[in-house]
């Protein structure tokens, strides 16, 4: 259409780069309305495959849909209420970590001072201090009655696009010309997100056990807790495994000495290296075909635009723009230029390269 309107090519380029960041900024001003859809709409790919397992077994739908909800409203309350205990107990023990707290923060501004860092006491005093941890811990529980509220909101929508998941597709090619082409990327998109989310799942829930264990192990205060954030902090690419050290290095430190967090960290770092990067790439492999420069942009990206549920929903978005990009010649390049390996592929193309492959 551009281009038979006399467009060149930068200005059909600054055009589209132009329609990207209103795009953007709408997203971001809408942010808290989409950021709880696109949640449920990712947890319905997720939950799909069992709600139709349950109907090949001849359940009633809406008996299929009541199970998957009461699977996800407790699962959602064990987070919510093994979270905030952990935090409540930590509030209560705090003045019992406040001497070696401020120890270890006199110590650590030393060093920085004398490396050449002035200030450095008087700043970690006012950075990591009981008082401020204690406020952060109160803010924390504060807001957890905002959390709960969108939980079962996102939990409401679900519940709708699972009872209307069967008809939509049926809905779409009568409200919308397809072609078999689209219908296919369509399906490959779905599959491969799918795939994606519930890889994804297993691993972080994995990982959740394997730290809860090694926690367990050396002793550590409030392992369950951490174990749920490394499992909710698995899902971020990139970031993520770097995260859900953190706190666990605070409490080891706080609670015992130095030794002890570095066995902590060696554990995470055994934990990490041994799921993250080693099964689970061989388990996706080529699936969402994203280089790990984009992974990174998106990661940012997404996190601007939605907050907390972009870093969560950063790589399915991301390939689900790319679906878009590649569906047109036009854009096809640009989706050539960010996928790992020219086109993304599919479950089914990635196993016949993988027999075709093996003797």
């Amino acid at each position: 259409m551009l281009q038979q309107a006399g467009f060149s090519p930068l200005a059909r380029v600054l055009i589209v780069g132009a329609a990207a960041c209103i795009v953007a900024a709408f997203m971001r001003w809408a942010a808290p309305i989409l950021a709880p859809i696109l949640l449920a709409l990712f947890i319905t790919i997720v939950a799909t495959p069992p709600l139709q397992w349950m109907r090949r077994k001849g359940l009633p739908k809406y008996l299929a849909v009541l199970i998957i909800l009461l699977v996800l409203l407790d699962v959602g309350s064990l987070i919510a209420l093994t979270t905030t205990g952990a935090l409540e107990a930590l509030q209560v023990g705090l003045p019992r970590y406040q001497e070696r707290l401020v120890l270890l923060t006199d110590q650590l501004g030393g060093w920085l001072e004398g490396m050449g860092i002035d200030k450095s006491r008087e700043a970690l005093r006012d950075l990591i201090s009981p008082a401020a941890a204690s406020r952060f811990i109160y803010t924390t529980l504060t807001n957890a009655s905002g959390v709960v509220t969108n939980g079962l909101l996102v939990l409401l929508i679900v519940a709708f696009m699972l009872a209307e998941a069967s008809a939509m597709p049926q809905r779409l090619r009568a409200a919308f010309p397809t072609t078999d082409d689209l219908e296919a990327r369509l399906q490959r998109l779905l599959k491969a997100i799918n795939r994606y989310m519930m890889i994804k799942l297993i691993m972080s829930l994995a990982t959740a056990i394997c730290i809860w264990i090694w926690l367990r192990l050396i002793g550590i205060d409030y392992a369950a807790a951490l174990a749920i954030g490394a499992f909710l902090l698995n899902f971020i690419p990139v970031v993520g495994n770097i995260l859900m050290t953190v706190p666990a290095v605070l409490v080891a430190l706080v609670q015992s000495d130095i030794p002890t967090a570095l066995f902590v960290v060696l554990g995470y770092a055994i934990v990490n290296l041994a799921i993250g990067n080693v099964l689970e790439p061989r388990l996706t492999g080529r699936e969402l075909g994203i280089s790990s420069v984009l992974i990174l942009v998106s990661l940012l990206f997404w996190g601007w635009v939605l907050g907390p549920v972009g870093l969560f929903l950063s790589v399915p978005l991301t390939r689900a723009v790319m679906e878009v990009l590649h569906a047109s010649p036009g854009t096809r390049p640009l989706a050539i230029l960010l996928g790992s390996a020219g086109e993304p592929q599919s479950a089914a193309e990635t196993e016949n390269d993988a027999s075709g492959a093996s003797p």
